[in-house]
């Protein structure tokens, strides 16, 4: 017997007072059998940074051609690709040539440096690519805000990103990695 999605539900106010952006998202996020409550949130970061009405969760772990989340324009082009991980340079390139704008949120302690540092200069003939590695910490702090029902605020203001809900608020610590 296959293992299902668990189910989990978030009220997300995002304040971008960066983009001057101010709305209620009412998210479903499924968590992948294979993955873990941490990831999770951090795609729940993601769409906080992010934030748009025409943003959206994938298919994620379970589709191998579609990143985290992504934006298309109303008339059909891909605007936002955003993914969590360490992709290899060839999903790069696909993602790069897909879309205006990629991102990436690299976590966990060692690997992400060690992915980075293995690619070398690869990275920067992309000119609308943006690496960022999640700090273990904020991983860990991120984490501990999971609750099958959530109700969470984001504050973002002159880059810097605030994740919380009633009782914890997260500083989410970023890190270049271009």
């Amino acid at each position: 017997m296959a293992l299902t999605a668990t189910i989990y539900k978030a009220e997300l106010t995002v304040s971008d007072m960066d983009r001057d952006y101010y709305a209620t998202h009412n998210l479903t996020v499924a968590l992948h059998p294979s993955e873990t409550e941490a990831r999770m949130m951090l795609r729940l970061m993601a769409f906080a940074r992010h934030a748009h009405e025409d943003l959206s969760f994938t298919r994620g772990l379970s589709s191998t051609d579609e990143p985290d989340l992504w934006r298309h324009h109303p008339n059909g082009t891909l605007e936002e690709w955003i993914e969590l991980g360490m992709p290899d340079e060839k999903r790069l390139r696909k993602a790069c040539g897909l879309a205006g704008a990629v991102a990436i949120y690299t976590y966990g302690r060692q690997a992400p440096l060690v992915w980075r540092e293995a690619l070398g200069r690869k990275l920067e003939r992309f000119d609308n690519l943006t690496v960022l590695r999640v700090m273990p910490e904020t991983e860990a702090a991120l984490a501990a805000l999971t609750h099958r029902q959530m109700r969470l605020n984001a504050m973002i203001q002159d880059g810097q990103l605030w994740l919380g809900d009633d009782t914890d608020n997260v500083a989410v610590a970023l890190e270049s990695q271009l």
